[in-house]
């Protein structure tokens, strides 16, 4: 199979990538406004994911699924490293420092998964709800699981297997094993969710029991686990429908008055509720929303399972993300770190995101002549 195929440029998705290119302006700024200091690192990180993502976009995406079991255990390989050399940054060991820049391997495991997987049940499509593939797949999706929970990364390690669910559940997966499933998860978490806020509970550590009991009783903890939460809240209400302007410097400023700790990422949402309001707010939503319909569209279109469960992955991957990651700075979910698509501060997250549209885009250059 050859690296590159005939594409016609009619076939390019363009749409995709003025979405893409869009968002991430926005971010650059916003990043800018939060911590000046970074957004050359974010506009470089932005650079480079958009070389990666042309490059990519060039590349057969079924001779990239052919290695598959390599980048499976490139994947494990700079999981271990992480874990046995891995630079500690307050408090959590999640990042390489590669001397010229930290890379996170974490956020490039969701994209090896979502190539891992297509490949892997496409090679299956007929045994899918075959209770040797299932558990086949579960054991392969464990080692990265456990160690990206022991950096600990809990909300990295939530992303991936909802990731993965989604991804199975794309793939085939018959309903009525889903009801099975969801009626053995549901009671499941409940209990684990009564357990976890117990004293000298054993499954969390103390730091992220805590953040529970913030989610649950914010007015309780709102000087120490539930202050930047409650603070982003204000901040986003307070932006009303326009914002008070880009790059407010006044000292009321969530970013200005010690409200939030590195607002560049995991809180930039609150950035651009506080100072582009809700209009804003609407702006960066509705482009995320473009974009994983996009990726679903150019999926439904795809010549092949690999090629449709590729683009629902990174649909997924895009949307859960962006779900999260509000729903934190909106109080929704319990306090917990993950960036939000193309906008926080992050090289590798930015330049990941990229090299996944980069595979969405070469998908839509092959597409099924039959639709």
């Amino acid at each position: 199979m050859n690296i590159k195929q005939r594409y016609h440029l009619r076939d390019y998705k363009f749409s995709l990538v003025a979405l893409v290119t869009a968002i991430s302006i926005i971010g650059i700024f916003v990043v800018g406004s939060a911590q000046a200091s970074v957004q050359g690192k974010q506009a470089l990180g932005v650079i480079l994911g958009t070389i990666a993502m042309v490059v990519i976009s060039l590349i057969d995406y079924k001779w990239v699924m052919n290695w598959y079991w390599p980048l499976y255990g490139l994947n494990i390989v700079l999981l271990l490293a992480v874990h046995f050399f891995g630079e500690e940054v307050n408090g959590a060991t999640r990042w390489l420092n590669l001397g010229f820049v930290q890379f996170q391997p974490s956020d490039l495991t969701k994209i090896i998964m979502i190539l891992f997987y297509a490949k892997f049940y496409m090679d299956r499509e007929q045994a899918i709800n075959n209770k040797k593939t299932i558990i086949q797949a579960v054991a392969l999706l464990l080692p990265s699981l456990i160690l990206i929970y022991k950096q600990p990364n809990l909300s990295n390690t939530i992303c991936l297997a909802i990731l993965f669910c989604i991804i199975l559940f794309l793939a085939g997966l018959s309903y009525k094993f889903i009801g099975t499933v969801l009626a053995i998860v549901i009671p499941t978490a409940a209990l684990f969710l009564s357990i976890v806020v117990q004293p000298n509970q054993p499954f969390l550590k103390d730091y992220q029991q805590k953040r529970i009991l913030a989610w649950l009783e914010p007015e309780k903890y709102a000087t120490d686990e539930a202050y930047q939460q409650i603070n982003s809240v204000m901040a986003i209400g307070s932006g009303q429908l326009t914002g008070k302007g880009y790059n407010s410097n006044t000292t009321t400023s969530v970013k200005n008055g010690n409200f939030i700790s590195e607002p560049q990422t995991d809180f930039i949402f609150a950035i651009i509720g506080e100072e582009l309001g809700f209009v804003g707010c609407c702006v960066v939503i509705i482009l995320l929303l473009l974009i994983v319909i996009e990726c679903i569209l150019i999926g439904v279109k795809a010549k092949d399972t690999g090629g449709r469960l590729i683009c629902g992955g990174v649909a997924t991957l895009i949307g859960v993300q962006t779900f999260i990651n509000i729903s934190v700075a909106t109080q929704i979910f319990p306090n917990t770190g993950i960036s939000l698509p193309f906008v926080s501060y992050g090289m590798t997250s930015v330049v990941c995101f990229y090299m996944g549209i980069g595979f969405v885009l070469n998908v839509g250059l092959q597409p099924n002549k039959y639709q």
